[in-house]
């Protein structure tokens, strides 16, 4: 299932999502991920779907979510692992470009010192880069990236991309607790004064992650990084990304289908799995099939119940 949602974020308002990318294929294995443990750890890039087939899925997914009067404010790239892997990513933007609803991306930034790379990036209306640490032992113990990537090499990758890109460019960096930050928001600051996001968002895990110790780092972390990042920026240019992004899932046709596509990407909450069924029409009998069947798992976070799609990468190790 390729298009999912469209879903709330707390970033671009109703999304439609696009998942150009199988479970779980990344350059990086963030201990934060909501997707799970990366199966495949790769940096070269490679086709994985048609690009017509990928037109053909959103084109439909956006006439079903038209018909229930859904309004979509971007079609977004977020898929279960890191998007421009995907060879053809540029093609299936200038393709989908035709449905005249704007394009966002949402990557972790490992490629975009590769000139193709941003050359496909600069197809979209807003990109959304990864930025968790900017100094490279931090960086290596939150993100996990390949073996063979540069920190260095990808900075500099950010700052030129900057340079050619004319659209909304934002920011995002996870806060985890255990973590011993020392100054390093300030360097954060320094480089972000540099790189010039329309908006820097702070962010904490909100969803179930893949490795068990992960929580959201304390208050007073998050506000040394706000203040740290406020100071250099202005105050207008930060913003946290730490609260819950609601429970406006839409229902576009199929319930098991949609429910499956969404949370293949996007653990839901138990209170906005009840609405959505709610909304479709259905009842909890649904989710007790859908687990029975194995096809869906359930999961706790911070005090929460949350109910994912059953992928390889949630599995036990």
């Amino acid at each position: 299932m390729i298009a999912f949602g469209p879903v709330p974020s707390r970033r671009l308002g109703k999304s439609l999502g696009i998942n150009n990318i199988p479970d779980k294929v990344c350059s990086f294995a963030c201990v934060y991920c909501q997707i799970g443990r990366t199966l495949r750890m790769e940096i070269e890039r490679r086709p994985f779907y048609e690009p017509e087939l990928i037109f053909e899925e959103v084109s439909r997914k956006v006439e079903e979510a038209r018909g229930k009067g859904e309004v979509i404010d971007y079609l977004t790239f977020v898929p279960d692992g890191e998007p421009t892997l995907d060879v053809n990513l540029g093609i299936e933007a200038e393709l989908l470009k035709t449905l005249g609803i704007p394009l966002a991306i949402l990557t972790n930034s490992s490629l975009i010192w590769r000139e193709d790379v941003r050359a496909d990036l600069l197809h979209f209306d807003l990109v959304s880069l990864k930025l968790d640490a900017v100094s490279e032992p931090l960086w290596r113990r939150i993100d996990r990236p390949h073996k063979s990537l540069s920190l260095e090499r990808i900075l500099d990758g950010m700052l030129e991309f900057r340079g050619e890109f004319r659209g909304r460019l934002i920011t995002e960096t996870m806060l985890v607790a255990g973590i011993d930050y020392g100054d390093e928001f300030e360097r954060l600051a320094d480089f972000l004064a540099e790189l010039k996001p329309e908006k820097a968002y702070i962010a904490v895990p909100t969803r179930p992650p893949a490795e068990p110790w992960v929580k959201p780092a304390d208050e007073e972390t998050i506000n040394r990084a706000f203040q740290s990042l406020a100071e250099r920026l202005g105050p207008e240019k930060v913003e946290y990304l730490i609260g819950y992004e609601g429970n406006a899932f839409a229902f576009t046709g199929d319930v098991e289908e949609d429910l499956l596509s969404i949370t293949a990407v996007h653990p839901m909450r138990e209170d906005a799995v009840k609405e959505f069924l709610k909304n479709a029409g259905a009842d909890w009998d649904v989710i007790e099939k859908l687990l029975e069947e194995g096809r869906i798992i359930e999961l706790e976070y911070g005090g929460r119940r949350f109910y994912m799609r059953a992928l390889p990468s949630r599995r036990k190790p």
